[in-house]
């Protein structure tokens, strides 16, 4: 089968794409920016990736007519606090319009458990979604997911974060809001049993696992998971505003989706049972076995995605695009730095292996302070961290930084500034010819973007000196 999936490079489209590859189907994966597709994406032979972005009608003719079946994963949650709804709404009624048009049979999509009759804007646009792609072209299969529990997903993520981080949690009342969670492999199994099936055409499905818990519940059978101790109190008068800024200063989620968040956390989010079980032969793990596996890939470094590496995650919207790739050369101020190395390729890993846990190698609490400064003011920090520990990819999030590039045969890392700054910033690596090339530039906006420059200026010279040195002596 000829399959569409929209969101290819997000959290569940990443994951679902080699599985579709692995059973024979040809893919057609949609992204926004084909700068931003994986590298294997491009050289894989099933693999056609086109760019369509459904808020741009001029492109939607790139999907090709020929598709079988697609999978529809698009969700602007975290764009904007006042227009997602807005947005997820065009995006369902262009990708319907251009899906007609097509030889569909099938449009699988992933929604979220909207069962309380007083809803989340959030949750009420998922469901306004399923509505609008309802069509007589096609059928159409709708899963209402809970929370998706899985190494580098949004909410594991954030119960990590949160319990990791804090011995002590004096926390909003909605800890008290019953959910019942699912892991992602079974998400996935669904997703993957219900493609062709014609039983499941023109339905929609809960699914679920097997356990009603409260977030206070998932949060300390978390930290049980962890040997963690920890003591969790429930404050009743903290308003959504002030919860939506405790996610945010002690997490690394983004205040937008800190906000949406937390206006979907005081709904209970609880599955209508149906037979869909045992129609696909799924049997959903509970919380405590989706931990133990979430937790075997990181220990084995094999998250294959992570919401971190979505623009949610971000502080700004700015796509990857041509117009950042080429790095500015008039009205900016630059620091190029070069070193000579003895082994071309193990600089090169060094530098392909730089920020989250590895550290940026030098001037580390200069690092962090730069991070929590960056916080202070509505930015994103340093608490993104990367998703793999060796390798990286183009558009992944990288702390403070976006991968414009990561070009493994030119021996070239690009990053973009995504921290609250005056200006635009792009940091450079490049290996060749023996020698580490280290290059620094900003772009000011106005007068305070200029003095930006020169108030950090000292700062810069000494944490770039000793990081490109370090580089060097790798």
């Amino acid at each position: 089968m000829k399959i569409l999936v929209t969101g290819g490079t997000g959290y569940i489209g990443k994951r679902i794409i080699p599985l579709l590859i692995e059973q024979g189907h040809t893919v057609i994966c949609a992204v926004r920016g084909k700068l931003r597709t994986a590298k294997r994406y491009v050289e894989e032979e099933n693999i056609q990736v086109v760019e369509v972005d459904f808020l741009n009608k001029d492109t939607l003719n790139n999907i090709p007519k020929d598709i079988d079946a697609a999978y529809y994963l698009i969700h602007s949650m975290s764009n904007s606090v006042s227009h997602f709804q807005q947005m997820e709404n065009d995006c369902a009624l262009n990708f319907k319009a251009i899906i007609e048009k097509t030889s569909c049979k099938q449009v699988i999509y992933l929604s979220g458990i909207t069962n309380d009759t007083k809803l989340s804007k959030h949750l009420l646009s998922r469901k306004n979604v399923e509505k609008t792609l309802d069509s007589k072209k096609y059928a159409l299969t709708v899963f209402k997911a809970g929370i998706i529990v899985g190494s580098g997903s949004s909410s594991f993520e954030i119960i990590r974060d949160l319990v990791e981080k804090l011995p002590v949690m004096v926390a909003p009342k909605w800890l008290n809001t019953k959910t019942q969670p699912i892991a992602i492999r079974d998400v996935l199994a669904f997703l993957m049993r219900s493609l062709g099936d014609e039983r499941l055409y023109n339905t929609s499905y809960d699914i679920f696992g097997p356990e009603i818990l409260t977030y206070k519940e998932l949060l300390l059978q978390f930290a049980k998971s962890r040997n963690l101790k920890r003591t969790i109190i429930t404050f009743p008068i903290m308003t959504p505003q002030l919860s939506s800024y405790w996610l945010y200063f002690v997490t690394s989620t983004s205040y937008k989706l800190a906000r949406t968040l937390v206006n979907s956390m005081g709904v209970e989010i609880i599955g209508k049972p149906s037979t869909i079980n045992e129609l696909l032969d799924v049997k959903p793990m509970s919380y405590e076995e989706a931990l133990k596996l979430a937790f075997l890939k990181i220990k084995q470094n094999s998250i294959v995605s992570s919401w971190k590496d979505s623009f949610a995650s971000s502080r700004s919207r700015k796509r990857i695009s041509t117009k950042y790739i080429n790095v500015p050369k008039h009205g900016c101020f630059k620091d190029v730095k070069e070193r000579t190395v003895l082994d071309e390729e193990r600089t090169f890993a060094k530098i392909c292996a730089i920020g989250g846990e590895n550290g940026w190698y030098y001037g580390t609490t200069l690092w962090r302070i730069r991070g929590y400064i960056d916080k202070l003011f509505g930015g994103i920090g340093l608490r993104r961290g990367r998703t793999n520990k060796t390798s990286i990819e183009t558009g992944d999030a990288l702390d403070f930084w976006r991968v414009l590039l990561a070009d493994d045969e030119n021996k070239r890392l690009l990053l973009f500034a995504e921290m609250r700054l005056p200006g635009e910033a792009w940091l450079e690596f490049r290996v060749a010819k023996g020698k580490v090339y280290q290059r620094a530039v900003f772009r000011p906006k106005g007068l305070f973007g200029r003095l930006y420059w020169y108030s950090v200026l000292p700062f810069h010279g000494f944490i770039f000196n000793g990081m490109i040195n370090k580089l060097a002596n790798a």
